[in-house]
């Protein structure tokens, strides 16, 4: 195969795995299945679950009741771009692995044409002489964390409409936002989220994530839930296992939002210019609760009451 036609089918694969959500966490997890040394295949699979939960919730009782439309839409478009971007920078990176993997011998030079960071083309290099599985995991969610943080993060209509409004930062203050790791046994597991729009602690929760989905207590349960739960985007993929069985209160995704064609300034993802990144790769801090199960179920409760409240209100 030509060198032509490996950036093509890589382009190709990339458009038709980044349709949305559920099409993204499939491509992660399948990848992972043939790769697993490439461990941040199987955290953004996770992490993509979540997002897809977060959107349809948007739909679902109670936010659907609590927040009007135009404030739904937009952070739906702020979590959609930012898994859609993510996508169409790691992907690539992905693919050509695979094929280095299957030529024996580094290809990562072509991710120029899918305008990768030249740190991740360097940490790629570097992985396929060393093997250093940790190295690479960590410098994946580093620079995921960067490249959404121009066209994302610092766009001044999400700042005014999502990261800057009353619903995100209450959210981000009481810490009902929160990345959850479920198994089949009804826990689950995970940490919230706090200062989002800080590029430094979103890459600490990504560390974070990263040891508590390998750690070898739990690893194996979350990939148990990875290989046998369907994605759908409703809380209820894992919601039906848990003891307190409750109905489905969000929608499947694909019956909830519309396929989204985004377009963006590829200059917008430019973030590496040589800076030191060295800080970033030491070991995460661990919280001291790591089972969230209890924690889930009064925050739910909490969040349905304050929602009531404020139609009561209204």
């Amino acid at each position: 195969m030509s060198l032509h036609d490996i950036i093509l089918q890589t382009k190709l694969k990339t458009d038709d795995g980044n349709v949305d959500n559920i099409s993204r966490t499939e491509r992660y997890a399948k990848f992972y299945k043939k790769h697993p040394e490439v461990k941040w295949a199987l955290l953004a699979s996770m992490v993509s679950r979540n997002a897809g939960w977060f959107m349809t919730d948007l739909e679902g009782i109670p936010l659907k009741q609590a927040l009007p439309y135009e404030k739904r839409q937009w952070l739906f478009l702020s979590v959609e771009t930012a898994n859609w971007l993510i996508f169409a920078d790691a992907y690539p990176q992905l693919l050509l692995y695979e094929y280095s993997k299957r030529y024996n011998k580094p290809m990562f030079y072509l991710l120029e044409a899918f305008h990768v960071s030249a740190f991740m083309m360097e940490e790629w290099e570097r992985f396929f002489r060393t093997k250093d599985e940790k190295r690479l995991l960590t410098s994946l969610i580093i620079n995921e964390q960067h490249v959404i943080q121009k066209p994302v993060i610092d766009h001044p209509l999400f700042k005014k409409f999502v990261f800057h409004s009353l619903p995100f930062i209450f959210q981000d203050l009481f810490h009902f936002r929160v990345i959850l790791f479920p198994t089949l046994t009804g826990k689950l597991y995970g940490f919230s989220t706090h200062q989002f729009s800080h590029v430094k602690k979103r890459i600490e929760l990504g560390k974070r994530l990263a040891w508590l989905l390998f750690h070898p207590l739990y690893h194996g349960q979350f990939l148990k839930f990875s290989n046998r739960v369907i994605h759908t985007g409703s809380r209820y993929d894992y919601e039906k296992y848990m003891k307190k069985t409750t109905k489905r209160k969000s929608p499947y995704l694909r019956t909830a939002f519309p396929i989204i064609s985004h377009e963006i300034d590829e200059k917008e993802r430019e973030w590496f210019h040589g800076q030191r990144l060295g800080k970033y790769y030491k070991d995460p801090e661990i919280p001291k609760r790591i089972e969230l199960t209890n924690w889930y179920e009064k925050k739910q409760s909490q969040l349905h009451l304050l929602c009531m409240m404020k139609q009561y209100l209204q």
